[in-house]
């Protein structure tokens, strides 16, 4: 992965706030997945027009004191995108 990179959900799946779970989901056909707070935050950002900078930038903003910010954000996509949640959004040129 990437700093450029650019991620959005997989296809048919969405993130939204679920006030009964107190958290952000991710919901998908076959079901949903409980996020931590952390997690949600991050996947807030990925809505396949920032890279994975831009991500970093705006949660550094959010969140100044947190020393491990980046390499925490580039761990979490790392790992959702190895569980199939993003895909990577390809870029044309023309």
């Amino acid at each position: 992965m990437a700093q450029q990179d650019i991620y959005q959900l997989r296809r048919g799946w969405r993130l939204q706030w679920e006030a009964i779970q107190g958290c952000h989901v991710i919901l998908y056909p076959e079901g949903m997945v409980k996020l931590s707070t952390t997690a949600g935050a991050i996947l807030e950002q990925v809505d396949g027009h920032q890279s994975v900078a831009d991500i970093i930038a705006t949660l550094q903003r959010r969140y100044p004191g947190a020393e491990t910010l980046a390499d925490d954000v580039m761990q979490f996509i790392d790992e959702a995108r190895d569980n199939g949640w993003l895909s990577l959004k390809e870029v044309y040129c023309g």
